[in-house]
């Protein structure tokens, strides 16, 4: 059934906007006349217009306990828009607390909680509307919006393991560039000119040539730096750039690799919970490459569609791609076989996503030696090349 949006005054002449659903135009306006309401403007479709406090995205953990309690509600029996009231009076984050209540007000006008949702792009991408869509139409709310929370939490969790694994380097990474920018800075030119420069040798003239550049070209070290954050900037919002930035994350040396999976077990959870709700392929597919989250990989995808839609199968496309093991595209193949696709890519995604977070906790482990001993060894440079000008003072003396 249509959905249309519309501006309106009531009898008092306040302005009134709304969303509803209707066979046609002429019951759409019909119903505005019942309701004493003077329509100024009646489009389809739904206009995504952010509530006030609702315009930046709510983070994840909560969207997640919103979807758990409302299945909870849901399956003891609770109906829809009381379900939605419980949930708005708890009031854990004012910006959901608004959105909930927004979407009772439409589902309390006749619209389905998919549709709904759709007004709210940027808090429900299109792979939760149309669950929760497929979920409406097939009677089965309560275990779609688990699911949702079930995917919502692992690609969370995903997230934060990749984050959060990084942190430790990168403060390893600026201490350590700190105290060697204080060292040659401040340090190495104090005790320069207490040195004789026939003392020099080959690391010392090392040392001071990076002293001399750090001290007279901080400048355009600085502008260096300036210039590559703009570039990468402006490469980033050009769709060529994107493109060119995807690829380099997916073929970066050791890093490629985790990135891939990451986005090839996305992909996988993505299209198996898509296909377990009941969504058709084609639409699974096409939901799948605008959430994939890389412009490559969604490319590929794109073409997995056509071929699906010329009756091929969807592992050939897949495999010629590139991105998928091999492993991973025979199992996809076999399910295909077996007519239990959306079960084994939802197994794929668990067994490859434990896999990559071991594969994570690894390399994390290797970078932090690599980098203290790396951090150690241009400090005893740096030491050994003021220390042995030094004893060679000595024993000239003695």
């Amino acid at each position: 059934m249509p959905t249309y949006s519309y501006n309106a005054r009531n009898v008092t002449g306040e302005a009134v906007t709304g969303v509803m659903t209707a066979e046609n135009y002429q019951v759409a306006l019909r119903r505005l006349e019942e309701q004493s309401l003077f329509p100024v403007r009646i489009e389809e479709g739904v206009e995504h217009v952010a509530i006030a406090g609702v315009r930046r995205r709510i983070k994840a953990k909560y969207l997640t306990t919103f979807y758990s309690q409302l299945s909870d509600l849901l399956r003891a029996g609770v109906p829809m828009l009381r379900a939605l009231d419980v949930l708005a009076r708890q009031d854990s984050h004012p910006a959901l607390t608004l959105l909930i209540r927004d979407l009772r007000e439409d589902v309390a006008g006749g619209m389905g909680l998919g549709e709904a949702m759709r007004k709210h792009p940027k808090q429900f991408p299109d792979l939760v509307a149309s669950m929760v869509t497929a979920g409406e139409q097939g009677g089965f709310l309560e275990d779609v919006l688990a699911r949702i929370a079930n995917f919502s939490e692992r690609q969370d969790e995903l997230h934060s393991k990749m984050v959060g694994s990084m942190i430790y380097p990168c403060i390893l990474v600026f201490a350590g560039g700190a105290v060697i920018t204080f060292l040659l800075t401040f340090v190495v030119p104090r005790l320069r000119t207490q040195l004789r420069e026939e003392t020099f040798n080959v690391m010392t003239h090392v040392v001071f040539g990076a002293c001399d550049f750090l001290r007279y070209n901080y400048l355009l070290l600085l502008g260096v730096i300036v210039l590559v954050v703009m570039f990468y900037s402006a490469l980033s919002r050009t769709e060529q750039g994107q493109r060119m930035l995807a690829l380099f994350r997916l073929r970066a040396p050791v890093m490629g690799k985790i990135v891939t999976m990451v986005a090839v077990c996305r992909f996988c959870r993505i299209l198996g919970t898509l296909l377990h709700n009941g969504v058709p392929i084609l639409q699974s597919l096409r939901i799948s490459k605008d959430s994939a989250g890389n412009p490559i990989l969604a490319e590929q995808i794109e073409k997995a569609e056509e071929s699906v839609r010329k009756g091929d199968t969807l592992a050939r496309p897949l495999g010629e791609s590139g991105l998928f093991p091999p492993d991973i595209i025979d199992m996809i193949a076999v399910a295909e076989e077996g007519n239990n696709l959306e079960k084994v890519l939802i197994q794929i995604a668990d067994t490859n996503e434990a896999r990559t977070a071991r594969q994570i906790d690894l390399g994390v482990r290797v970078i932090e030696p690599v980098l203290l001993v790396t951090m150690a060894m241009v400090v005893g440079v740096i030491a050994v090349a003021l220390l042995l000008p030094i004893m060679t003072m000595g024993s000239s003396v003695r």
